[in-house]
């Protein structure tokens, strides 16, 4: 491969979004303790560029909040005291076989992660499945991605993130994005709006707030809070009104169009602004750019998707891509800005409660007859659908719910909407394990610890934004006393008595997974650890080819000949606007909404324990109409409240966000404490982006 890192280096991924950017580390400091992150200018994602945060990636190694022993609590004092790994994984496995035998295999859960490799979500999986019996597995990817996967899989029967490579924004004419703070969220990614202005490409942005992806931006569209769905309605109904639906495209690659163009008659400009707070002349110059662009992609993010209607909204942005012709044409379509780092590849190989290997649905018969016979067990003896990630949670403690869990790679307690409730139900348990590199704020509560490698400690696949399939390797030792999950789940599969054993080569568990993948829709059994490391990442699906024939290339793009429904054509979806689960009144009469900062990444159990990385802790930022009304200055003590909790924190007084709304960044204990647990009835995600709430002075 040209430009080979020297023997002392490491080339790897950030352990962040979804990007994935490359970088290198060198390990230097007595048995690698310091890490110095370095560019890797070749990999064509980021180019070399990366944010603070991936910068400052090193900052945690050798930590002094870093686990380096399993913890077990005495119930008695309520203290954690030092166990050695035997004692752990042996009264782990002793209380979950008395579950088991007493309640059943679904008195068990299994909560894991979107951080986690492919080959760790996949082992989960199967741990879950086999060596433990349960369908009570989920993760917290239900409450990143699951919206924008469920309207994909509805309209072309596929989800793949972004359907073409990222860069391939930079020749589209038009880039509209809706929910997305990509300068904060993923600002490597923000070069590719700057490429395309340049070329004379416009930029369109549509959040309730003025974003510093404005500032990438030409126009800004900012409706309320959950008026996004009302919004692409009306931009389709104005399409149609003025004859600029492609029906050449839509008579040969689409089908149910009539029914959508019947279902947004009614939605005409007036009635949209009204609804969303779009101005009328404002929905019209927004559809008078898309209607003189030959190449559009519309990208859609959190912003758009953390919804009760969050599966609605995406299906309705995509009714105006294919509206205007553009999924499957080169520099044009439509994209979901992928957030986790493994957000992708997380929800193909089987931690989702509906989910087996290959993106396979786990009711499906020859799904669970091919993939039984990759694990070497009866396919009768796999577990059906079980609950998604916030019911799996609600129903912690109850007499029809799981009385144990197993947390990988989620910090619930700060991550999961109405967190206070979900707090409760977890001191319901029996029994919590929570496998962490700190002691976060849901490890503080477990009843069994156990420390596990970080992302510079072992080796490992991730699939990024693009479906690019990439390699994270090992860098650095881990320190003594520390475990890897794959290590962690084969000791607890032995002790559980598993049927089959359990590799801890990530290699290995690699191309069993490629084995299980093989037919599916994420079919990832051409791929090896050789080939990603060689062509600086495999996208998918790429099969595994016979003797004689060359090798699969892998797929960057999808979608140019058919799309990836039965019968082969994008399927439009009628939807309509029901509004926000709870709208505001006169006891709560703003809107709250929720979002990322640039400095911190997802609960921060990580970047808030880098001195490199700003902390101010959370705030509340508003409007200066809002905050004379309520006698508010910059920087005061301001208590919002909503129906389920209350929370404290410093006003930011801000000309960039809606008179009639509110936003609080998510990093930090408290604020999940407002947010609403209402569920989108296809996805099963959660509220997260809009609540009534009410602002005073502290």
């Amino acid at each position: 491969m040209a430009g080979a890192a020297t023997p002392q280096e490491t080339r790897t991924h950030c352990p962040y979004c979804s990007l994935q950017c490359g970088m290198t580390l060198t390990g230097s400091g007595r048995g690698g303790r310091d890490l110095e992150v370095q560019p890797w200018a070749e990999f064509p994602v980021n180019e070399g560029a990366l944010c603070r945060k991936g910068w400052t990636a090193g900052g945690l190694r050798g930590s002094r909040d870093r686990l380096t022993t399993p913890l077990l609590r005495d119930r008695g004092t309520g203290e954690l005291r030092a166990a050695s790994w035997d004692e752990a994984l042996d009264l782990v496995a002793e209380r979950l076989t008395g579950l088991r035998e007493q309640h059943g295999p679904d008195s068990i859960g299994v909560f894991g992660g979107g951080g986690l490799t492919n080959e760790k979500a996949y082992q989960l999986g199967k741990l879950a499945r086999v060596a433990i019996g349960t369908s009570q597995i989920d993760y917290n990817g239900r409450w990143c991605m699951s919206s924008a996967a469920s309207a994909a899989t509805r309209t072309f029967g596929i989800d793949r993130g972004l359907p073409f490579p990222l860069a391939d924004v930079e020749e589209a004419d038009v880039v509209v994005l809706v929910g997305s703070n990509l300068a904060e969220t993923m600002p490597p990614a923000a070069r590719h709006l700057d490429r395309l202005r340049e070329r004379g490409g416009r930029v369109v942005v549509v959040d309730p707030r003025r974003t510093p992806t404005a500032a990438h931006a030409d126009v800004l569209v900012q409706p309320v809070p959950g008026g996004d769905l009302a919004l692409a309605l009306g931009v389709l109904h104005l399409l149609l009104a003025g004859g600029h639906v492609d029906t050449a495209y839509v008579e040969e690659r689409t089908r149910g169009w009539d029914v959508v163009a019947d279902s947004v008659a009614g939605w005409w400009p007036e009635r949209v602004e009204r609804v969303s707070g779009v101005a009328v002349a404002e929905q019209q110059a927004l559809v008078g750019l898309l209607a003189g662009a030959g190449r559009v992609v519309v990208l859609t993010a959190r912003g758009a998707e953390q919804h009760a209607q969050g599966s609605d909204t995406v299906l309705a942005w995509i009714n105006v891509a294919l509206a205007l012709g553009m999924p499957g044409r080169p520099h044009a379509g439509y994209g979901c800005l992928t957030g986790q780092g493994n957000g992708q590849g997380g929800r193909e190989h089987g931690q989702k409660a509906d989910q087996l290997p290959g993106y396979r649905m786990i009711d499906d018969p020859g799904a669970r007859a091919h993939v039984a016979r990759v694990w070497g067990v009866d396919p009768d003896s796999l577990p059906g659908r079980g609950r998604s990630a916030y019911e799996m949670l609600d129903a912690l403690g109850s007499t029809t719910g799981p009385r144990a869990l197993l947390v990988m790679g989620s910090n619930i307690v700060v991550s999961a909407p109405r967190a206070t409730h979900v707090a409760e139900r977890l001191a319901a348990l029996d029994l919590l394990v929570v496998c962490d590199l700190v002691l976060s704020e849901t490890a503080a509560l477990a009843d069994v610890v156990l420390p596990v490698t970080q992302w510079a400690e072992e080796t490992g696949t991730m699939t990024n934004l693009e479906g690019r399939v990439v390699l994270r390797r090992q860098a650095v030792p881990a320190p003594e006393g520390v475990r890897s999950d794959l290590d962690v789940m084969a000791g607890l599969a032995r002790r559980l008595g598993s049927p089959v054993d359990f590799a801890t080569d990530p290699e290995e568990v690699f191309d069993e997974l490629g084995r299980a993948s093989a037919g599916g829709v994420a079919d990832y059994s051409g791929i090896t650890y050789a080939r990603i490391e060689a062509e600086h990442g495999v996208f998918w699906p790429c099969p595994v080819t016979g003797d004689g024939q060359p090798v699969h290339p892998g797929t960057p793009r999808l979608f140019a000949e058919r799309f990836a429904t039965p019968d082969g054509r994008a399927h439009f979806h009628a939807v309509d606007h029901r509004g926000p689960a709870e709208a505001p009144d006169a006891d709560y009469p703003l809107h709250l909404t929720t979002g990322r900062v640039l400095a911190q990444y997802q609960s921060g159990a990580q970047t808030r324990r880098i001195a490199a990385l700003p902390d101010p802790g959370p705030f509340v930022e508003m409007h200066p109409q809002l905050a004379a009304r309520l006698g508010v200055a910059d920087r005061m003590l301001v208590e919002v409240g909503t129906r389920r909790g209350t929370l404290r924190a410093p006003a930011r007084v801000v000309d960039t966000i809606r008179p009639d709304t509110v936003f609080v960044p998510f990093h930090w204990l408290g604020v999940n404490r407002l947010t609403n647990d209402a569920l989108d009835p296809a996805s099963r995600m959660p509220e997260f982006k809009v609540c009534a709430a009410r602002v005073a002075a502290a």
